[in-house]
């Protein structure tokens, strides 16, 4: 490892040992290193090269007494907190104690990190792995100069392959249309479809004297003429259908957060290349690397009873409506 010099040190170790080895006068010296002569006689009479380290010797804090030291390190080490709930623990019993005092003392002990084994084991739990074709779908609402409009999506779980489409009105007609282009336009037989909770799906959380009596969401009528089992989000769990917010939040990056549109026409013909550049060419991290349209083709030629037909075949499949 290397040595690194203070800060405002005019000399090296290199220089230092030549100082030290060398037969010339201190005057002769500093004028040849350019060196203030003390500095010169400083080095010389020195048996090492490397500077001393700065602070105590012994570390100590100057607003925390040794027993109440000990006292943190020691209800550290039992409960295996973390800072900020042993800060909130102890604040009372310790009236001096800050965040920051904590810290410092916990680093002086060497506790301001606990072993991997003694921290608790994380709550995450990863999505459930689908085959191709469980399709998340949302709405989004876009503006552009000539006013809102809403951002129809879907994308797959598997190969996270989208398709979109714009619509003026965001009503339950508008809903079933997508959602008829959206399964003639996928080549493989969608199994699943997850969607929130809005009357544009379901009639789930209209009060009771609104939802027709007897007469079943014209979603739904699609997905049970279509065998396609509608999964609806927990209430006000919107991150349950995170994987099309986060490509709700993709797709507005790249297109009404970064530019202006003078019209719907120019947005649409913008979303149109950015979601075929996506679904064709970009690579995919959590594909390992391929492209939504690449996982497509492997799964087909793993899978084909997925597919309604080859996709490599649609000549569609990089338009959406």
């Amino acid at each position: 490892m290397g040595h690194i010099s203070h800060a405002n040190a005019k000399t090296t170790p290199r220089i230092r040992k030549e100082i030290q080895e060398s037969n010339e006068t201190i005057a002769v010296l500093a004028k040849r290193l350019s060196l203030n002569p003390k500095t010169v006689a400083k080095w010389k009479k020195a048996d090492r090269v490397n500077d001393n380290k700065s602070g105590p010797t012994i570390p100590k804090s100057t607003v925390l007494t040794e027993i109440e030291e000990q006292v943190i390190c020691e209800f550290r080490r039992i409960t295996k907190f973390s800072l900020d709930d042993v800060y909130i623990a102890l604040t009372d019993k310790i009236p001096n104690l800050s965040r920051s005092s904590l810290h410092r003392c916990l680093v002086r002990h060497g506790l301001n990190r606990l072993p991997k084994e003694a921290l608790p084991a994380s709550d995450k739990k990863t999505f459930k792995s689908y085959d191709i074709g469980y399709v998340h779908v949302d709405i989004s609402e876009i503006h552009t100069e000539e006013g809102k409009a809403y951002l129809f999506v879907g994308i797959d779980r598997a190969t996270k392959y989208t398709y979109v489409e714009v619509y003026e009105r965001m009503t339950k007609d508008n809903s079933c249309l997508f959602l008829k282009n959206l399964i003639a336009h996928c080549p493989f037989k969608i199994h699943t479809l997850l969607t929130d909770n809005g009357a544009q799906f379901t009639y789930k959380l209209l009060a009771e004297h609104l939802r027709p009596k007897d007469k079943k969401h014209p979603f739904d009528v699609i997905c049970d003429d279509n065998n396609i089992d509608h999964r609806l989000t927990k209430f006000r769990h919107p991150w349950t259908n995170g994987q099309v917010e986060i490509m709700n939040k993709i797709i507005k990056g790249y297109t009404v957060k970064r530019y202006h549109y003078i019209d719907l026409k120019s947005f649409k013909e913008h979303l149109m290349v950015f979601v075929l550049l996506y679904n064709h060419q970009r690579k995919l991290k959590a594909l390992k690397f391929k492209s939504p349209y690449d996982r497509m083709i492997e799964i087909y030629n793993e899978s084909p009873d997925f597919f309604k037909f080859n996709p490599v075949d649609h000549k569609n499949l990089g338009r959406n409506n």
